[in-house]
């Protein structure tokens, strides 16, 4: 009897720690299965840090784009300048290109002055977009002559006459030269020396004498000068 409830005892106690043993193993696995939740987490966390690009975000994931429109456009901004500079500097160039005053880009005029007497006053003034040169004297042709007007060497200035566009240029005529004049004129042509001074270049002004104009077989015509001042002391 003794020997009945020390196996039953024995029995309960094997009963009792198989049980344990297997309340231990279901908690085990349920532990292993616990601690891959954090890995499932992980996984879907690393997925979604980089999604799927939208519309939007394709826009702004190329800045490369982006970028090469302001320069291509700042580019274009240059060179359009620079073609624009180009055109203007061009334009500068012929515009204020140095030429020789002639009859076709110069207004001419002659006049009568009350001093000294017996003179008049040849003016130039350069009706062109650049500048021109009045070289040495104007050669003067008084109607049908076949020479021009002899020229008063003691006028010639320092330096060449220089007009920019609205400038004018100055010369003065002795009627008498060292005598009186007494030959009747009426038409004038104006013609303007080359720098080489080897003739007229360019087209002549042709002038209407002042009304009673007398002149001399020693009429002179002074060098051009840049005032009326100096043109009138020869």
């Amino acid at each position: 009897m003794r020997n009945l409830r020390f196996r039953s005892a024995a029995t309960a106690a094997t009963t009792a720690l198989v049980a344990a043993l297997a309340l231990t193993a279901c908690g085990q696995t349920d532990a292993v299965g616990a601690a891959s939740k954090p890995d499932d987490a992980k996984t879907v966390s690393t997925s979604t840090s980089t999604p799927t690009p939208t519309a939007k975000d394709e826009a702004t994931s190329k800045p490369g784009e982006a970028t090469d429109k302001p320069q291509d456009a700042n580019r274009h901004n240059a060179e359009t300048a620079g073609s624009s500079s180009g055109k203007n500097s061009s334009g500068s160039a012929k515009s204020g290109a140095r030429t020789t005053c002639t009859g076709g880009n110069t207004k001419v005029t002659v006049t009568n002055v009350a001093r000294p007497i017996n003179h008049l006053l040849v003016t130039a003034t350069n009706t062109g977009k650049g500048t021109c040169d009045a070289y040495y004297a104007p050669l003067l042709g008084f109607d049908d002559a076949q020479a021009v007007t002899q020229i008063n060497e003691d006028s010639k200035p320092q330096a060449v006459v220089t007009l920019a566009p609205g400038e004018s240029a100055y010369a003065s005529i002795a009627l008498g030269g060292d005598g009186s004049p007494d030959i009747a004129a009426y038409q004038l042509s104006v013609h303007f020396a080359g720098r080489a001074n080897e003739g007229s270049v360019g087209s002549p002004a042709n002038l209407t004498l002042p009304k009673g104009t007398m002149i001399s077989d020693t009429t002179s015509v002074s060098y051009w000068q840049s005032t009326m001042a100096d043109a009138l002391t020869w």
